[in-house]
């Protein structure tokens, strides 16, 4: 029979649900006590397992969307239906990164300028209302070892990360959406349309339209998750292998084609890799 120390080492390690909501909800109190909540919404697991351990908690909470050409429209939509199902509503705020040249210019470090005025544009919304808050993302363990500069830019505006306090990983965050019975539970990982250009091709919002018609054919016609990459002239699509019978069968071959090309692409390419993140933050990984 095991001790009781090594009984208490694998909770620490593999905690169960119970577990997991409990610090999560305890350290939302003690972090916003009698401020409010502003929480960065984005209509994705992470965010929404934040603001409904936000709503759990008791805690007087805002949930605040960015918007800007990089939020795809299909995913605002999605996002204030998540918020409604909570029982929140959804403040809109324009973000207005593209107003950043560094931003635009997308030299490997575009995340943080995004993050950077995303979490600004935030508090200068709490400075309005007057209102004390603390600004909250749904950053988690598992993002802390990856390339991601936004988490730089939430460190140095002291914005918090809840579910990084709980010791939560993507595979808690899933879990415990699931023991909500958060509808978007099993969603895949939805990053914004500037992920799709190559790292030092410059942001328009032009070339995130292009990528936007695409991928919403893709998505209305189910074939999704899937990635339309810019490359000049060419579209690559990141589709799961599963997917390519579809995606190759006819009429909807032809569709897809045509819907690429008015979109402004010369040639359309179907990735044998499948659907990959970050692939185009390879060479920067790699360098």
């Amino acid at each position: 029979m095991p001790s009781e120390t090594a009984v208490t080492a694998r909770e620490a390690l593999h905690p169960d649900a119970g577990t997991v909501e409990k610090r999560l909800l305890d350290g939302i109190r003690s972090l916003v006590g009698d401020r409010t909540a502003y929480v960065c919404f984005s209509g994705g697991v992470d965010s929404t397992v934040l603001l409904a351990a936000c709503l759990r908690s008791g805690a007087k909470t805002v949930a605040l969307l960015g918007v800007s050409p990089s939020l795809p429209e299909a995913e605002r939509l999605h996002s204030h239906a998540l918020a409604a199902e909570l029982g929140a509503a959804v403040e809109e705020i324009e973000t207005h990164e593209m107003d950043n040249p560094s931003y635009r210019a997308n030299s490997g470090d575009r995340c943080y300028h995004c993050k950077a005025t995303l979490f600004e544009t935030v508090q200068d919304f709490a400075r309005q209302r007057k209102e004390m808050g603390v600004v909250l993302v749904g950053t988690h363990t598992g993002d802390l070892g990856e390339h991601r500069p936004g988490l730089r830019a939430a460190a140095e505006r002291n914005v918090a990360a809840p579910l990084v306090d709980a010791g939560m990983d993507k595979n808690d965050v899933r879990a415990l959406a699931r023991q909500w019975k958060l509808s978007n539970a099993e969603k895949a990982a939805a990053p914004c349309l500037a992920s799709r250009l190559p790292v030092g091709v410059q942001v328009s919002p032009e070339r995130l339209a292009q990528i936007e018609t695409v991928e919403n054919f893709l998505r209305e016609n189910g074939v999704w998750p899937a990635r339309a990459r810019w490359h000049e002239a060419v579209v690559r699509l990141e589709i799961a292998p599963d997917l390519f019978p579809t995606a190759l069968a006819e009429p909807f071959r032809t569709q897809l084609h045509a819907v690429c090309r008015k979109a402004g692409f010369t040639f359309v390419a179907l990735d044998i890799a499948g659907l990959q993140s970050g692939s185009l933050a390879l060479p920067l990984l790699h360098a």
